[in-house]
């Protein structure tokens, strides 16, 4: 997995300091508000990519004294920080940047300049993006898109597939918002499309914050892992009952599993250490994703015992 995003997110990269520069150029020489946004939306892609890579970097430290769990965490601190950005930067400066145009209309020059660019744009983008979904629709298998992104656990990858969705949408408010202004001599419209363009990053921004966010503060495994793990538990001889799964993801690739499991009353400890030892066993080889188990042992006694 994390393979994959990085893949995605290097094509991004490029794609994005790319056409971050030949936007830079044709909005100095033609002074559209639009192209201007589409820039400072450049940039602020390109810094997230880069904000995403020092994430999984971050995310491979082993763990320590201080962090027991690993740093895989990271990788959801980081996505949120890209959402923050993209909210601030991208979206704020948009808006205001397109207030400014349509408060203080200034005309384009060399209109022709933004349409070259925005045809380089476009088939730039289009690549990155169309990269970009080809590895979300492998990596989310059977569910649907939208369910892929609320279930996902690696939100590195389709943080790259919102933001080339942003990206796109903005080449498209932006060339109508330029083509508008050129036919009509309206210039207003240039300004306009500036406003919706950081509409779309605001929106894009919410969204991918609020996806992140339960991994952040910690998202269990899907109901997939617990039910598999559940059962995995249940059908072990020396088993009378499983009272919690409970699950939280530490990393797009790990899992923290504790298990409350109620025992046998004739089992002696020696049984019981082999019985866990296979549990332990058992559950790692069918979801390779759970890395650490804690098991608190019950029997019925005990339960007796502790709600008294």
């Amino acid at each position: 997995m994390a393979g994959s995003s990085k893949k995605v997110i290097y094509a991004a990269l490029v794609g994005n300091a790319l056409i971050a520069i030949t936007k830079f150029i044709a909005a100095s020489l033609t002074g559209s508000s639009a192209m201007l946004s589409e820039t400072i939306h450049s940039v602020v892609d390109t810094c997230n990519q880069l904000l995403l890579l020092y994430g999984l970097k971050r995310a491979k430290k082993p763990a320590d004294e201080r962090y027991p769990f690993g740093h895989g965490k990271e990788v959801y601190f980081w996505s949120f920080v890209v959402a923050i950005l993209i909210f601030a930067v991208g979206a704020g400066v948009s808006i205001y940047e397109g207030i400014h145009q349509v408060l203080n209309p200034t005309p384009i020059d060399r209109p022709m300049i933004n349409y070259i660019v925005l045809a380089f744009a476009v088939v730039f983008e289009g690549a990155a993006w169309l990269f970009a979904l080809t590895e979300f629709t492998k990596a989310k298998g059977k569910w649907g898109y939208l369910e892929a992104v609320s279930r996902g656990k690696d939100p590195s990858i389709f943080v790259v597939l919102f933001e080339d969705s942003a990206a796109l949408i903005g080449l498209a408010v932006a060339f109508i918002g330029v083509l508008l202004s050129h036919l009509t001599g309206i210039i207003i419209f240039d300004g306009i499309a500036s406003i919706i363009i950081g509409l779309v990053l605001g929106g894009t921004a919410a969204w991918l914050a609020y996806e992140t966010k339960s991994l952040l503060i910690g998202e269990s495994a899907t109901k997939s892992v617990i039910e598999g793990i559940r059962k995995i538990v249940t059908a072990q001889p020396g088993v009378e009952k499983v009272n919690e799964v409970l699950t939280m993801h530490m990393g797009p690739d790990f899992v923290l599993l504790n298990l409350s499991v109620e025992f046998a009353d004739e089992k002696t400890a020696n049984d019981l250490e082999k019985l866990i030892t296979k549990i332990d066993r058992e559950i790692k080889q069918a979801f390779p994703e759970v890395k650490r188990i804690f098991i608190e042992a019950e029997t019925a006694a005990t339960k007796s015992t502790q709600s008294e």
